[in-house]
């Protein structure tokens, strides 16, 4: 459903979330979060770009979250990162589909816009809570060279 970018930055933000108030590196999110430093540090750059997160310079410097926790959606990373695709016309070309769609790729669309809806109303303020309340999130609790979890 969502690209591995997206669930990338899904992760750096959701951890950072319960790190509010101290700027982290690159490195220690990529380790937290279990992506490859390079590639968490475009998917940084990325967030920082859309607003979702800010780089404080200097010795101890690092990222930090650009909007409070209640006003992030899990919709704003993905739009960021990788958006998701809308079915705006018929992917074969039909001229007989135009200005709408046929029943399957209606159907299709609909779904999508479900989980954009879904999405749009989970906030990381939630998740960070749920994960509180009940278990870690995006964290790995295994001996090293286990499987991270992605609850």
């Amino acid at each position: 459903m969502i690209s591995m970018t997206a669930e990338y930055a899904l992760r750096a933000i959701t951890w950072m979330a319960s790190r509010t108030e101290v700027a982290v590196g690159t490195r220690d999110i990529a380790e937290a979060t279990h992506v490859p430093i390079g590639y968490m540090s475009k998917v940084l750059q990325g967030l920082a770009r859309a607003g979702l997160v800010r780089s404080r310079p200097g010795r101890s410097g690092g990222f930090v979250l650009g909007r409070a926790p209640e006003a992030i959606s899990v919709l704003d990373i993905v739009q960021a990162i990788d958006p998701i695709q809308r079915i705006q016309h018929c992917p074969l070309g039909h001229s007989q589909h135009e200005g709408q769609l046929c029943p399957l790729h209606r159907r299709l669309d609909q779904a999508v816009a479900m989980v954009e809806q879904a999405f749009a109303g989970t906030t990381i303020a939630e998740l960070t809570r749920e994960a509180e309340q009940n278990e870690v999130l995006c964290t790995h609790a295994g001996p090293p060279g286990a499987a991270p979890t992605t609850e």
